[in-house]
């Protein structure tokens, strides 16, 4: 929505996508906050060549989310970077235009599933978890 009410005729920007995630990451609950003080996110416009060649895709519009970093109860190593959510940006928009599901709905279900990847959480789980900080 623009600042007078009306829907806005612009894409979402990285930073509007950047509040929605951090948002969907308000609302989770004690258990998982927690865990979450150190967790980076970036917003990008797509994932570099090098993590497309990694997940062996070819279509820089398959990847809407990515987590890196080692689980929750993995030992920490030297020199490890922080945990971190890439979200993107563009596949992002289309999946939300080819969908029809509300962008915070979408973004919520892309972060839940990513940082469900940091908790080692099962894709049942992810679901549980994502219908309690629906918005």
């Amino acid at each position: 929505m623009s600042s007078n009410g009306q829907p806005s005729r612009f894409a979402p920007t990285r930073e509007e996508i950047e509040t929605l995630a951090l948002e969907a990451l308000s609302r989770l609950p004690a258990p998982f906050a927690e865990h979450l003080a150190h967790v980076v996110l970036f917003v990008e416009e797509f994932a570099d060549e090098a993590t497309l060649k990694a997940m062996d895709l070819e279509d820089p519009f398959e990847l809407t989310g990515l987590y890196t970093g080692r689980s929750v109860g993995q030992e920490a190593q030297t020199g490890d970077t922080p945990p971190t959510v890439h979200l993107y940006r563009r596949p992002l928009l289309d999946e939300w235009v080819e969908t029809g599901v509300p962008l915070d709905a979408l973004i919520t279900h892309v972060v839940v599933h990513e940082i469900g990847h940091h908790f080692g959480l099962s894709d049942l789980d992810m679901h549980v978890l994502e219908d309690m900080v629906a918005p």
